[in-house]
């Protein structure tokens, strides 16, 4: 299968680079709890690697770039903020 090559723009500059395949990914949940009681479930979805050319990190490890997004999730929501609350706190 031939190479797929693509341009990566980073803060500081554009790199060329190589797509690298996922062989297999366990991209797990955080949770993040807040002050107001609500709890944040978020999750990465990694969609493409690429390994960019000639550029690594002080360790000499190849720099990698990433296309992905996230899934997030609200949960135990206190009820005074949840719509149609009034903006009242629920006892």
């Amino acid at each position: 299968m031939p190479e797929t090559r693509r341009k990566i723009t980073l803060p500081n500059g554009v790199f060329e680079g190589v797509d690298v395949a996922i062989k297999d990914s366990h991209e797990k949940w955080s949770e993040i709890e807040l002050a107001d009681g609500t709890t944040l479930r978020i999750k990465p979805n990694v969609l493409t690697v690429t390994r960019l050319d000639g550029q690594y990190d002080p360790e000499g490890n190849p720099l990698y770039a990433l296309t992905s997004n996230q899934v997030m999730t609200a949960m135990n929501v206190p009820a005074h903020l949840r719509k149609g609350a009034g903006g009242t706190r629920a006892n």
